[in-house]
């Protein structure tokens, strides 16, 4: 154990030094020696942060819809926006069955371009949860088992969602076409495939310049060899009365990357996974991002929210982190499966800002919560050893948090947009795989996203103003 410390405060210290570098100076090959005066100041040479340059204000841009569809029965509605689509699912005025239909019709009718935008990258998920090759077979036993794992008034909405898109399709085959067994595992890329890094921060307190709480969540995720997921970004508005939320994801989705319910209750997904490769297992297990829905559903606080997630964890199919906020509480939800619990190798833990954290890995600043891609609780499974991005990335916002004495809404975008996206081999937190950047703003209500676009992550996005419905 001794030893491990050790090694770990030695990564960590490196990975500093690192870090200061990379902030510093610019990288260049040479053949010819360099002749360097000792008593010379080192001098920056250039900067990894953006010279783009974006006013940003505490309040996001407005924007107003292109175009809108809606089911025959009102039970779906979607605006096509400039930057994404704008969904109302009403469940108020009809079944989960029903809903489910009109959704899938509506998309198959009017949005025809999603099914040959979802189908590719659907499959670029199964390639990289296969290592590349795959059988049907193996994937629709995955499907299947983990479907049956739902509940059932989930199944009956996705069930119903399927038949629709698919229009009497069936099979894992990649045809260019929507089978009703692939719009089910759409609903379940996080817990079947597995997505990529994420990272969040919440501040609140002495922190803010209101004392309110802000909470940003970074979605680094698979956007697609093409950008897919860029084309077909979605806010969904589930309307059902005191269960009310609104998810922020894509087109068609109706499991919860992330969301805010209408208590004001935020949560997002962050992946962790088992530092030793345990074997995948999904018999027996449930799907972590319906849970969340369901929770979302049924519970007013974060702390009620985090509690259950964390004390159903070890029925999840892998280990994951969960940003948890509301307007009074901030909370990691470290979510441990039982195979990697009971190894004694990692545990389930609801970390707050008083939580302690690894020997050797800093946090500065009171009244704020960090999470990336590892556990952080002292004691529990170990992520940041031997991980460059986890290093990296937690000792950024560390610097960043601790640079500043208070922040607005303004001062997060500022904070979260000041690297350059595109550099070889530096290791970012906005980065290329940014595709969604939400900010939560307790003191106005305010939900803002950043969408990655067709083109890409950008430097400086636009945080677009998005409609909260009960929120």
């Amino acid at each position: 154990m001794e030893s491990e410390k050790r090694i770990m405060k030695k990564f960590i210290k490196i990975s500093a030094a690192l870090l200061l570098t990379s902030m510093l100076l610019t990288g260049c090959g040479t053949s010819a020696p360099v002749v360097v005066d000792v008593n010379l100041a080192m001098t920056p040479v250039d900067s990894y942060n953006t010279k783009q340059v974006r006013e940003y204000t505490d309040a996001g841009t407005v924007e107003e819809p292109i175009e809108t569809f809606s089911s025959d029965d009102g039970l779906c509605v979607i605006k096509v926006m400039p930057s994404y689509y704008d969904i109302t699912l009403d469940y108020e005025k009809g079944s989960r069955a029903e809903v489910g239909t009109a959704y899938g019709t509506l998309i198959r009718e009017k949005l025809p371009e999603f099914i040959e935008t979802m189908e590719p990258y659907l499959y670029e998920n199964i390639r990289m949860a296969y290592d590349g090759e795959f059988s049907a077979d193996a994937v629709e036993e995955r499907r299947a088992v983990l479907f049956e794992s739902m509940r059932p008034e989930y199944r009956e909405e996705i069930s119903a969602f399927a038949e629709a898109i698919s229009n009497g399709a069936h099979g894992i085959e990649e045809d260019n076409i929507i089978s009703y067994e692939e719009a089910i595992l759409m609903q379940m890329i996080p817990d079947a495939l597995r997505p990529t890094c994420c990272s969040a921060l919440s501040l609140w307190g002495s922190k803010t310049t209101t004392g309110d709480r802000i909470t940003l969540r970074n979605l680094e995720w698979n956007l697609g060899s093409n950008n897919q997921m860029g084309m077909i970004n979605a806010v969904t508005h589930m309307k059902n009365g005191s269960r009310t939320l609104t998810a922020i994801s894509v087109l068609g989705l109706l499991d919860i990357i992330s969301a805010v319910n209408d208590d004001g209750v935020f949560a997002a997904i962050l992946d962790v996974g088992s530092k030793y490769k345990e074997p995948f297992v999904y018999e027996g297990k449930k799907c972590y991002t319906m849970e969340l829905r369901y929770a979302l559903e049924e519970y007013a606080t974060a702390r009620e929210l985090g509690e259950y997630m964390v004390g159903n964890s070890g029925d999840f199919t892998w280990c994951h982190n969960l940003i948890i906020s509301d307007a009074n509480d901030s909370f990691c939800a470290e979510d441990c499966v039982r195979e990697v619990s009971e190894k004694g190798l990692g545990m389930s833990v609801l970390r707050d800002a008083d939580t302690p954290i690894f020997e050797g890995l800093s946090w500065d600043s009171e009244d704020s919560l960090c999470v990336v891609n590892s556990f952080t609780s002292a004691g529990n499974q170990d992520g940041f050893t031997g991980s460059e991005s986890n290093t990296i990335r937690f000792a950024k916002y560390n610097k960043w948090v601790s640079s500043l004495d208070k922040f607005s809404p303004k001062d997060v975008k500022d904070l979260i947009t000041q690297e350059i996206v595109d550099q070889y081999k530096v290791q970012n937190v906005h980065g290329g795989g940014s595709a969604q950047l939400i900010l939560v703003d307790y003191h106005t209500g305010s939900v803002q996203v950043a969408f990655s676009g067709p083109e890409g992550v950008v430097d400086k996005p636009d945080f677009i103003e998005v409609e909260v419905i009960g929120g």
